[in-house]
This record gives structure tokens, C-alpha cells and sequence, in this order.
């Protein structure tokens, strides 16, 4: 018996320095002192900086790209905290120019001993003349191939430069974790589209359809998300532009809203009336009758009053709230039906998912028409159906009857 536990003693003791032997430890491991931690980049139309300039570069090619780089370094964290001032940055800001991504990342090791390392990247910003000269897919080819950046990036566009999305004045701010901070402010308004992330991006290019980009624009290192940017499905690029209210409009039609507020006016005064959403959701119903397709979009929501300009309007009443409703009602069918007019009029392109729900529920129809779908789309008639109800509202009112 004795000699059977000495001989299991050994063989777990040879066990165990077998294992340490086969253990490396993080022998690829880098310093956090030694890196640059990448968290957001600019993509805009070639713009030389002034070492470039300066060395005079000349690039092959005449369709040139701007990358601007995001930086956190250990320097400028701890100079950070310990030096306080309106002008003292958390951030350094880095521009290549050339026409190709991953040179351009490259080049930043001749620049600074510390490189650059993707695996933190929150946020890529495409600039507007950039993405209505190239394609996507060849442009965030790189992007979508390299490893080190996660799927999960969110990708947004920007009228006017995309790298001054990347600057702020307020001290201390990292304007890369600012836009992504906005974007997780969707329940607060329906003028912010779902994240679209590198993982999204891919499927959206890969299947050709249209879509959009949330855009954000910059003036003076203050930033704001206004609207969004439409990519043609057929040619990957941007075609146009849907304003905020446009937008607004999207967001009712594909039920994806997750708070925000309707504004609409009393018929008899004229007075404000303000709906506040507290559920939203909606249907897309295609019809088909031979070669004849139609849509009907079903909208639903329950929300509060929140804000009542009507003087005479007693809450408390339930006609006064059917009238608020009715008058909310017609405000959310006016939206929807001016965003559809301008899918269908004016850029000839289905941005809100009508082909996705013809897809799904009638593929063979979907086979015959997804070639052409965007213009196909531009002549089907499409009826709206809008439900709101006020649910609440709140305890200012008249009780007098």
C-alpha cells in the first residue's frame, strides 16, 4: 500500500513539472507603458500634413486617403492627472496620408516609438466627400480583415471633415468614447439610429442592400448627431442625405425606437402638445396580388403627456386625450410619409427594410425583383396604419368638470 502512494506521489509530481515546462507564460506580451492604444479613426478625402508636406511625399495614385488616428498613450494619461488646465488634452490626434490603410497605420511606427495597437478601437468616422468617391468595402477592406479591431467597433458618418469629430475643447473629454457615449442615448430620441457595428457593416455590403449610416457633424470641437447618410446598396457609396426629421420618420416605419417624443399642435389652438414614447413597435406587411406588391406599415405605441401648451385642455378628460392622440397621430403619419417620398422620389432607394420583410415572406417573389429591388421599391404603393395611446399623464391638470 505504501509503495502504491509513493509511486502516485511521483507520478503527480512528474505531472506537475511537465505542465510547468509546457507553460510560456505571456511571452508575446507587450508592455502597456510601451503601446499607443488606438481608439478611434478618421477616414477622409487625401489631405498631406505639413511633415508630409514638408518631406514631400508624393504617393502613387491620385486618389489619396487621410487617416486620422486617436491615441491614448501612458504619457499623456498620467500628464493628464497630474496637470489640470482648459488646453491639457487626454488624447493625441495623428494623420497619415496615402491610398492604403494599412500603410498608413504602418507609417505611424517612423513617427513615435510607441505603435499603434487596434485591439481598444471604439469608433470609425467616414468623412462625406470620401464616401461618395469610394466604395466601402474596398475602403474598410483592411478594416474588416484585421484582427487586432473588434467586430464590434461602431462605424458613423460625418458631413465635413471626419477627423474634426476627433477634437474637442473641453479638457479631459477623449472624443472618441464622446460619440460612442451618444449613441447609447437612443432611448432618449428616435434621431439615433441603431449601432451599426464593423460585424453589421460587413452583412450590410455583403448583401447589397441600401442602408444608413448615422451621421455626426463637428464645428469647433462641439459635435452633434444630425441625420443620416444613405449607401447605395448597388455601388457601396453614399447617394444621399436624410435630415433629422427624416430620420425621425425611418425610426416609426422600422419600429426600432427606444424613447423620444412627438411634437404636434392642438387643431382648435394651435397650442404645443408634446407625446413622450415610452413603447414603440411596428409591422411591415407586404402584399402580393400577381404582380402587384404593396406594403402596409402597422404602428404602435404607448407613451405620456408630458408637455401641454393648451390652456383650456383638461388632461384629466378622456376627450382631451383622444384629441392629443389624434393630433400625435397625425404628426408621426406626416414623418413616415415624408421620409417614404423621399426613399421613393427622390434617391429611388429602400433604406427601412420593405425588401427584407418581402424576403422573408414571399421568397419567390423576392427572387424575381431583388436585382432591381431599389427602383422596383420607388413604384410600390405603401399604406401607413398609426395607433398611439397615452397611457399617462402625469399629475398637473385640472379637476374641475
Amino acid at each position: 500500500m505504501k509503495q502504491t502512494d509513493n509511486n502516485v506521489r511521483f507520478l503527480f509530481v512528474s505531472l506537475s513539472v511537465l505542465l510547468l515546462l509546457s507553460l510560456t507564460g505571456c511571452w508575446s506580451s507587450h508592455e502597456i507603458e510601451e503601446q499607443s492604444l488606438g481608439i478611434g479613426v478618421a477616414f477622409d478625402k487625401g489631405k498631406k500634413s505639413n511633415i508630409e508636406k514638408e518631406l514631400n511625399e508624393q504617393e502613387e495614385g491620385k486618389d489619396l486617403i487621410t487617416s486620422t488616428y486617436q491615441l491614448i498613450t501612458p504619457q499623456v494619461a498620467s500628464s493628464t492627472t497630474k496637470q489640470a488646465g482648459p488646453q491639457k488634452k487626454s488624447y493625441v490626434n495623428v494623420s497619415e496620408t496615402g491610398n492604403s490603410v494599412l500603410q498608413m497605420a504602418r507609417e505611424l511606427s517612423l513617427r513615435s516609438e510607441q505603435p499603434i495597437t487596434g485591439h481598444h478601437m471604439k469608433v470609425i468616422v467616414i468623412g462625406e466627400d470620401l464616401a461618395r468617391s469610394f466604395n466601402l468595402e474596398q475602403l474598410l477592406d483592411q478594416v474588416f480583415r484585421d484582427n487586432d479591431i473588434r467586430p464590434s467597433c461602431i462605424v458613423l458618418f460625418s458631413k465635413g471633415r471626419a477627423s474634426n469629430t476627433l477634437e474637442t475643447k473641453a479638457a479631459g473629454e477623449i472624443p472618441a468614447f464622446r460619440l460612442v457615449g451618444i449613441v447609447d442615448n437612443a432611448y432618449r430620441t428616435t434621431r439615433i439610429l441603431p449601432p451599426m457595428s464593423l460585424n453589421k457593416l460587413d452583412g450590410k455590403i455583403k448583401s447589397e442592400s441600401s442602408f444608413l449610416l448615422q451621421n455626426v457633424i463637428s464645428v469647433n470641437g462641439e459635435v452633434k448627431f444630425a441625420g443620416a447618410a444613405i449607401i447605395k446598396g448597388k455601388t457601396n457609396k453614399m447617394t444621399g442625405f436624410l435630415n433629422e426629421e427624416e430620420l425621425e420618420g425611418v425610426t416609426w416605419i422600422t419600429g426600432k425606437g427606444k424613447g423620444g417624443l412627438v411634437k404636434s399642435f392642438d387643431k382648435e389652438t394651435g397650442q404645443l402638445i408634446v407625446y413622450d414614447i415610452e413603447s414603440m413597435k411596428s409591422s411591415i406587411k407586404p402584399r402580393v396580388k400577381g404582380n402587384n406588391i404593396s406594403f402596409d406599415v402597422n404602428i404602435e405605441s404607448e407613451g405620456r403627456l408630458s408637455e401641454n401648451w393648451v390652456v383650456s385642455g383638461n388632461p384629466f378628460k378622456n376627450e382631451f386625450l383622444k384629441k392629443a392622440e389624434k393630433a400625435s397621430e397625425k404628426e408621426v403619419k406626416r414623418l413616415v410619409r415624408n421620409v417614404v417620398e423621399k426613399m421613393q422620389k427622390e434617391y429611388r432607394v429602400d433604406v427601412a427594410g420593405f425588401g427584407n420583410r418581402l424576403r422573408i415572406e414571399h421568397p419567390r417573389v423576392w427572387k424575381k425583383v431583388k436585382k432591381d429591388w431599389d427602383q422596383t421599391f420607388s413604384e410600390i404603393p405603401i399604406n401607413y396604419h398609426v395607433k398611439l395611446t397615452i397611457k399617462d399623464y402625469g399629475t398637473s391638470g385640472s379637476a374641475k368638470k
